[in-house]
């Protein structure tokens, strides 16, 4: 069988080291373990490789990274010698093997005669992103995993915009990888003969420096923070990640000095011990944050990812209690803030524009209505909100102002391509303190916000589904949907005034008898809005093995929008159950 002779071919090889060809000795009598790690190649996603570390080809180890690599070197040599004197930028996190698979990434793009810009320690995504721009480089990769748990890794790729690659460029890349059938065609050079002929160049403080220079310049309200930044106090936790290198000097910067740091998860650990996983937007994560700020009774307690591009919220109530802010309430507190500040400062324009995913709560398209400002939607990732933001760039028909997803991801600025917790704790503080200057927390400001808008109730339920059976059943659940607008209708009273099929590009306006295009590109996501402004989204994951489900319910206070959010999910998951 086929895995068997990868197996074989691996122990076999001279090119594999000897500690791999050891792990693989451990595991070569569990068939089932050999068949799981050599079924495959690790697939390039639409943002790069991600997988388990271990040894195999579908495992994150030096030779999967080295092929993907000598793939993307392969794609951007065909843009030619420019391209490959620009190079690109390489920075890593605090995970398994994250600095050696970045090592490699360099070597191999020198051993190709492409400038690899390695940071010399340990970056946030975000910084990468920047890095790219700021390097005027043609391309970036990011060794992370973002929140996965532990044994995870991954490799992210950017283009020269600082976004991360869209599908069409992936594909072209996956294209290169799949020709690489034999380690032996990877070249990488030695270190020190990549450093010697300037193909591997170190990069840390100076890059640091603009970075950091150009978050601080996006305060709204500098002044505020300079004279009275002791006035809030602000606990910090980085997960064990790549936070901890640049978030207190950004604080202390912009004049925060009342900020306490999770010392326990400030340790660089790859197996994140203190947590279950590393997940910003889970309270478990947040907890031990939490914990501390019950002591000294901190306004507000902020964590971000391992790769520090998300971020999670806890705030201080009334009461004394801490509530975590789910990601769309972190969001419409954002734009709430954001364009009221720009308003008042004389900063609008009508060209704004916030954009947002299509799974993304529709408060924050009211709030920034009231402002007079357009709210584009974008398919879900970040990745899409980072070609936007490019397009408008370039033909300058938008001022771009803030970008976000429900899953805890913000931007403001344009000078990075992708979500930053950086510039998201910065303005989180910011808020706190402002608010709070006006005797008020950022709880009361959400109900204000609900007591203008609506209140909004949003739910994602995940289910994981393994394997080929996994895949089987979620390829099902979408053909059974997309075949069943009339049962879907009948199952929400008739009620479902537009469906969307994002796969054909398609929105069907039911009452209407008509259909029009989405205009955004091809994917495999289906969505319907309800006649009170409720809707519910389906799509595969495109990094784990899941199918998600979006529900989201419009009412006129929370016990109506609950009973509401409930009522659709208990009718869609009744319904699916037949399957």
């Amino acid at each position: 069988m086929r895995h068997e002779l990868e197996l074989d071919a691996w122990l076999k090889s001279s090119i594999i080291d000897e500690h791999t060809k050891d792990e693989l000795l451990g595991i070569k009598d569990n068939c089932e373990e050999v068949r799981d790690r050599f079924c495959t190649y690790l697939e390039f996603g639409t943002a790069g490789l991600r997988g388990i570390v271990g040894a195999g080809t579908n495992r994150m180890n030096r030779y999967t990274v080295g092929r993907a690599t000598q793939g993307l070197a392969d794609y951007i040599s065909t843009f030619g010698q420019e391209y490959k004197k620009r190079g690109i930028v390489i920075a890593y996190d605090t995970r398994r093997n994250s600095e050696e698979f970045a090592l490699e990434t360099a070597l191999v793009m020198a051993g190709n005669g492409i400038k690899a810009y390695l940071f010399e320690g340990i970056r946030p995504t975000p910084e990468l992103s920047f890095a790219v721009r700021h390097l005027n480089a043609a391309a970036g990769v990011m060794i992370t995993a973002s929140h996965n748990p532990p044994e995870y890794n991954g490799y992210k790729v950017y283009w020269e915009d600082g976004g991360q690659i869209t599908p069409a460029r992936a594909k072209d890349i996956t294209a290169m990888i799949d020709r690489i059938t034999d380690f032996s065609r990877v070249k990488a050079a030695d270190r020190q003969t990549a450093m010697c002929k300037g193909l591997l160049e170190y990069i840390g403080p100076e890059v640091d420096g603009e970075y950091i220079s150009r978050v601080t310049a996006l305060s709204l309200n500098g002044e505020m923070i300079k004279k009275n930044g002791h006035n809030v106090e602000i606990v910090y936790t980085p997960l064990h990640g790549t936070g901890s290198v640049l978030m207190g000097t950004v604080l202390a910067t912009a004049g925060y000095n009342r900020v306490k740091t999770v010392e326990e998860q400030a340790v660089q650990d790859p197996c994140f011990s203190t947590v279950r996983t590393p997940n910003p937007e889970e309270r478990e994560a947040l907890q031990m944050g939490i914990e501390y700020a019950m002591t000294t009774g901190a306004d507000i307690v902020i964590g971000t990812d391992p790769d520090c591009d998300r971020v999670g919220v806890a705030v201080r109530d009334r009461e004394g209690d801490y509530r975590v802010l789910t990601g769309n309430q972190i969001g419409a507190l954002l734009v709430e803030y954001v364009l009221s500040q720009r308003e008042r400062l004389g900063l609008s324009s009508p060209n704004d524009v916030i954009i947002k995913t299509i799974v993304t709560s529709e408060i924050g398209r009211a709030i920034a209505g009231s402002y007079g400002v357009q709210t584009v939607d974008t398919l879900t990732g970040f990745k899409y909100i980072g070609e936007k933001i490019e397009e408008y760039s370039r033909n300058g028909s938008k001022t771009f102002v803030l970008g976000y997803e429900e899953s805890n991801g913000y931007l403001a600025g344009s000078f990075v391509r992708d979500k930053d917790g950086v510039i998201a704790t910065l303005l989180l503080c910011e808020m706190a303190l402002y608010y709070k200057l006006k005797n008020m927390t950022l709880i009361d400001v959400l109900e204000s916000i609900y007591g203008r808008y609506g209140y909004y109730c949003e739910r994602t339920k995940s289910v994981k589904l393994e394997g080929e059976e996994g895949l089987r059943k979620i390829k099902a659940i979408m053909q059974h949907l997309r075949s069943s607008t009339d049962e879907m209708n009948s199952i929400f009273d008739n009620k479902i005034v537009e469906f969307r099929d994002y796969l054909s590009g398609k929105i069907f306006r039911l009452q209407e008898g008509i259909h029009t295009g989405t205009g955004l590109p091809k994917s495999d996501v289906l969505y319907y809005k309800l006649l009170d402004e409720s809707w519910l989204c389906v799509r595969p994951s495109g990094t784990e093995p899941k199918i998600k489900f979006y529900f989201a319910a419009k009412g006129a206070g929370k016990e109506d929008a609950e009973q509401k959010q409930k009522v659709m999910e208990q009718r869609l998951m009744n319904q699916l159950e037949v399957l």
